[in-house]
């Protein structure tokens, strides 16, 4: 790959210039195109951290065709969100191959479970009629989005809440009886959506996928995506908690009573229906097998359902002795599980259970193993009366023996690599829930991303912690990339004003603080008329401050969007850009990726350094593996936050406004300054609660 041919692609009279109107140049952009182009050329690892506004999609996508026209060689590009995937494909890289004319085959590839099996759709028309209202519902939502020329793809149509995802999950191709080589469907017409997919993705020079589906296809075997050798992976910060999400476990007690009521017995769910099904199909001496097999297995499912039912209270009593009898209040209670915890009283009543509970369980899965094989046997003559049977029953299987791995590992055979842990949420319809998920995923991205690939890029907007890139290297064992830094082209100097309040009380004076943040935001909203975005750590403290402006404010005509109140993120922001005066109030997942441009976004407030809760199992048992866990990791990883919400301000060249810290330890605390040494050179003041709002509407010029 030629660097000069690349790098004249971004300069003046160069193809983008003449194909996009007002294009500037960016220095940093170039500078971006360059290294990117020396990785892929040389078969270097690098990661990148490219300020907003250096337009680093371009500067990756450019030197990823060109190397994956040039050299035949497929190229992935691993997001984290849907939304910088949908704008690569119907976007950016349209606009790339149009400005060079290029013919580029791009594509993107999601997991099995977001894709429609029309099989199991059709079979689950023909064998049984929608079993309740849910199902019945879901039928219907995608018959009319197939009917409107819907394509198969799961975020093409709305579904709402646990139970309709539940029967998504019975109508996907994410299930065992997948099978390409054997799909009448796909022999007859290839009329498969998953099967269009992947063939498409099989000759694609671009492949768009996401962080969880690269970990998929590592813990399968590299069994998911086409073969690759070239990696570049955007919003790259985010690949240790996409890991760790897929590659984590969870069952409550609710969870398994799905299955099992899935299961059903002689009179419902599969299991009846297999009866029904294989009466005129086989001899009588093969169906007084299949009869005795599910007789047996409704009477375990049953005995079943009543073991896990007493294990989950055992769990119970146990947390019930951690918090030494006091109510659970209205949070969530969470408690590792270590050795030490196997030595309580109350945990040796758990394994007692569990011992019953695995026999029966152990049991049931090898009678419905049985019943498999002779279901098995049927279908190969009867295909089209006993495949959605078939499928169903290996679904439950698969299901259940997971369970009965992982249940048995939290309980009784722990390994170091892993995280165990039980939950209390009051709030949730579970309740009460087990947990296992991965300790590090650096060994993972070391054996199967840094050693087996040519090459690997990671960027964001925000990679280094303390000015440097340790923390990522230490938690992805990135040890092997060189490293860059890239500022941003825009003037932070005179379009940002970081305002620092000095005299709000300190976090831990919960009611205090909450009444000092909620005068924050009614005074400032007062004074400038709005357009502010408030970003909160924790929803208890985001609905005791909603509670407290939302009246306050709808007398002054300003409009509260509050996160939490039935309303998607997405339809939040776009409620919130829409009306003039208006406050949006946001926890976790407004911190990034929020892009409000212009006047409709003028102040941003930081209500609190966003730390991780130290209790929280996971950064517990991570934080055990530093020397030093606070310095090492919990400030690292909470700069990184900061610096993403400090990021939503500023999002074009002409974008001006005021970022709020609302939490003075950035003052009072020695670790205070590595915060704002983070950020851009901006100008900066610190002053009083009283003194924002006159400030604000000076620096905004109103």
């Amino acid at each position: 790959m030629y660097l000069d041919e690349v790098l004249s692609v971004l300069e003046y009279g160069g193809p983008f210039s003449q194909y996009f109107p007002n294009y500037e140049f960016r220095a940093e952009q170039q500078r971006m195109l360059e290294v990117v182009t020396l990785a892929l050329s040389n078969s270097q690892h690098l990661m990148v951290e490219a300020g907003t506004g250096t337009g680093k999609s371009f500067a990756y996508l450019i030197p990823a065709a060109f190397w994956a026209l040039q050299n035949k060689e497929r190229v992935v590009i691993s997001t984290n969100t849907i939304n910088l995937q949908d704008q690569l494909i119907n976007k950016d890289i349209p606009d790339l191959c149009k400005a060079l004319d290029l013919d580029l085959r791009a594509v993107v590839l999601k997991g099995r479970s977001n894709y429609l099996c029309p099989r199991r759709l059709e079979l689950m028309g023909k064998s049984r009629p929608p079993a309740n209202v849910t199902e019945m519902r879901v039928f219907a939502k995608i018959m009319i989005w197939l009917l409107q020329n819907g394509k198969g793809d799961r975020n093409d149509i709305n579904l709402h809440g646990p139970t309709e995802r539940t029967v998504w999950s019975q109508l996907s191709a994410d299930f065992e009886g997948c099978d390409f080589d054997d799909c009448p469907r796909i022999l007859a017409n290839g009329s498969c959506p998953y099967y269009q997919a992947h063939q498409t993705s099989q000759s694609a020079h671009i492949l768009v996928i996401n962080h969880a589906l690269l970990l998929a296809d590592i813990a399968t075997g590299n069994r998911v995506l086409p073969h690759f050798d070239y990696l570049i992976a955007d919003e790259a910060h985010h690949i240790e908690d996409a890991s760790t999400n897929a590659l984590s476990f969870s069952v409550s007690e609710v969870d398994i009573r799905i299955y099992l009521r899935e299961l059903g017995s002689k009179r419902s769910g599969i299991l009846h229906r297999v009866l029904n099904t294989t009466v005129p199909l086989v001899s009588p001496q093969q169906y007084a097998t299949i009869d005795n097999l599910i007789q047996r297995c409704t009477d375990l499912a049953f005995r079943l359902e009543n073991d896990f039912k007493n294990l989950f209270i055992s769990f119970e009593e146990f947390l019930i002795e951690v918090r030494d009898g006091r109510p659970v209040g209205n949070y969530v209670q969470q408690v590792r599980i270590i050795p030490a915890t196997r030595t309580q009283p109350s945990w040796t009543e758990i394994e007692i259970i569990w011992d019953q509970t695995s026999d029966t369980l152990n049991l049931l899965l090898n009678l419905l193993q049985q019943l498999h094989k002779e279901v098995s046997s049927i279908r190969k003559h009867y295909q089209q009366e006993m495949e959605e049977i078939f499928t169903s029953l290996g679904f439950i299987i698969t299901s259940l023996s997971e369970i009965f791995q992982n249940v048995s590992q939290i309980i009784l055979e722990s390994q170091m690599d892993q995280i165990y842990w039980v939950e209390n949420n009051p709030q949730s319809r579970s309740n009460l829930s087990l947990h296992l998920a991965p300790l590090h995923v650096g060994p993972l991205m070391q054996e199967h991303i840094w050693h087996k690939k040519e090459s690997v890029i990671l960027t964001s907007a925000t990679l280094t912690a303390n000015e440097d890139f340790d923390y990522i290297r230490n938690r992805l064992f990135a040890d092997e990339a060189d490293a860059l830094v890239l500022g941003s082209p825009f003037d932070y100097e005179n379009a940002a004003l970081l305002y620092i309040v000095n005299d709000i009380p300190e976090p831990q004076n919960n009611n205090q603080y909450l009444r000092a943040i909620a005068t924050a935001i009614v005074t400032t909203a007062a004074s400038i008329g709005g357009n502010i975005l408030v970003l909160f750590t924790s929803y208890a403290a985001l609905r005791a401050v909603s509670d407290n402006i939302t009246p306050i404010l709808n007398k002054h005509n300003v409009q509260v969007f509050t996160q939490g109140q039935g309303a998607s993120p997405n339809s939040l922001v776009e409620s919130f850009r829409s009306t003039e005066r208006s406050v949006l109030l946001g926890t976790r997942s407004f911190w990034e990726g929020v892009d409000i441009p212009g006047a409709d976004l003028s102040c941003v407030m930081i209500t609190k350094l966003p730390f991780d809760v130290p209790s929280d199992p996971i950064i517990a048992a991570r934080s055990e593996t530093y020397e030093s866990p606070f310095g090492e990791y919990s400030l690292p990883e909470a700069i990184l936050k900061f610096r993403q919400g400090f990021g939503r301000l500023i999002r074009t060249q002409t974008d001006r406004g005021i970022v709020v810290v609302l939490d003075r330890r950035v003052l009072t605390k020695q670790y205070g300054r590595a915060f704002i040494d983070s950020l851009p050179s901006c100008k900066k003041t610190v002053s009083s609660l009283a003194d924002l709002p006159a400030i604000a509407a000076r620096w905004l010029n109103l």
